[in-house]
């Protein structure tokens, strides 16, 4: 299995860290940004079509959960699932910059923030 290491290219353009993932450390997922079978994720679609790093670029909506493609009931039934808080993720990047989200996520060890 991989390391945990901080990298701002494992940011998924949703604030998700994808280097804490187990999937991706266990090399059965490339991560969000290099996951071309991804084409079922709008939120992804709609950042490569902006060419956004992450919805913290996104100026159109102040809070991710205002955006109909952030907030939909695939995420929302996620983040019941996994207790994760993505728009909290995004306002992380967004306060903090992607490589110190990036860092915060690697030396705790998780994927996302919590609900």
């Amino acid at each position: 299995m991989k390391p945990i290491i901080s990298d701002p290219n494992l940011v998924a353009y949703c604030g998700l860290y994808c280097g804490a993932c187990r999937a991706y450390l266990r090399g059965r997922c490339p991560g969000c940004h290099e996951n071309s079978r991804a084409s079922w994720c709008k939120v992804r679609a709609c950042c490569v079509e902006n060419s956004f790093a992450t919805c913290a670029d996104c100026r159109q909506f102040a809070d991710p959960r205002e955006c109909g493609k952030f907030n939909n009931w695939v995420a929302r039934l996620f983040a019941l699932v996994f207790r994760s808080d993505r728009a909290a993720c995004i306002r992380q990047v967004r306060q903090l910059g992607l490589q110190s989200h990036a860092d915060d996520m690697a030396a705790h060890k998780r994927q996302t923030l919590r609900r």
